[in-house]
């Protein structure tokens, strides 16, 4: 009887040993600790919801790899495999694979209902007359300010936006919501920001506030095109082509309900050009 006992104890032992062997490995997510709208710590920007999205349509649990600094994440994180998947990166990116995008979107202008405010593009007057706009450096909204020659016009207000300077490597930050907020309290005009990181905060403002895309047909004062719309997709690291596969089948096959997790955010989405639905 004891010998029974044994045998069936090993069995069941061996049963439970290669459950857990068939079980698939987590699938580690590169986030941001604190870059809200996109990601934070607690899980709560639209990049986490779709980080758990697709984790669960791969049958794998979702892990967070969570890291502080834009700039080295990829290097330090994605290329050394401590992550597999970084959501939100750019279609294209050279440093990664990345998926068929599962978005698009533009930058906008933000204005006051009340102000009713012509904004349609670059040469619109209301831009030659504010007083304050609201921007981040390094975007194309810079770009353009420079080519209008408001630029200088808004440099010292610009330096009063900082929300963060980190004291290695002057890291500066720029929160999306004080942005947006400048304008909802009327102490900026307009505000010239991504889509998709201005969209949460308009869409919670007290104050109804407008989200106008700006049109991708701007140029520098070079002529050069300066790109105001973009393609997002999901990276991975290179060489890592099955995971590619199966992520690009989860963009194909629900792009439905990825749509309504991005449309609930108030991200304002933007067709996909032939060009881009072809790759990958």
């Amino acid at each position: 009887m004891k010998k029974a006992i044994h045998i069936f104890t090993a069995l069941a032992l061996g049963i439970g040993s290669a459950c857990a062997q068939a079980e698939p490995p987590a699938l580690k997510v590169c986030t941001a600790e604190n870059e809200m709208p996109y990601a934070n710590k607690a899980g709560e920007g639209f990049e986490n919801k779709l980080a758990q999205y697709v984790a669960e349509q791969l049958g794998r649990k979702l892990e967070a790899v969570t890291w502080t600094d834009p700039r080295y994440f990829i290097r330090d994180f994605v290329d050394k495999g401590l992550c597999d998947v970084v959501m939100g990166v750019d279609h294209g990116d050279p440093r990664l694979l990345t998926t068929l995008p599962y978005y698009r979107s533009g930058y906008v202008f933000i204005t006051r209902e009340q102000d009713h405010l012509d904004l349609r593009n670059w040469d619109s007057p209301a831009l030659k007359t504010a007083k304050r706009i609201a921007f981040a450096p390094g975007t194309p909204a810079e770009t353009m300010l420079r080519a209008i020659g408001r630029y200088n016009d808004m440099f010292s207000y610009q330096q009063e936006l900082v929300g963060f300077k980190s004291k290695r490597n002057q890291y500066v930050k720029y929160d999306n919501d004080k942005l947006v907020n400048e304008v909802a309290t009327g102490k900026a005009e307009i505000a010239v920001l991504w889509g998709p990181a201005a969209a949460r905060y308009v869409k919670a403002s007290n104050t109804p506030l407008t989200m106008t895309v700006i049109p991708d047909d701007n140029k520098r004062a070079d002529g050069e095109k300066v790109g105001f719309h973009y393609s997002t997709s999901i990276g991975v690291r290179k060489g890592e082509v099955a995971l590619l596969e199966q992520l690009n089948k989860i963009v194909r096959d629900k792009q439905d309900e990825i749509g309504e997790l991005l449309e609930a955010e108030g991200i304002p989405l933007l067709d996909e050009p032939e060009t881009a639905l072809s790759m990958n």
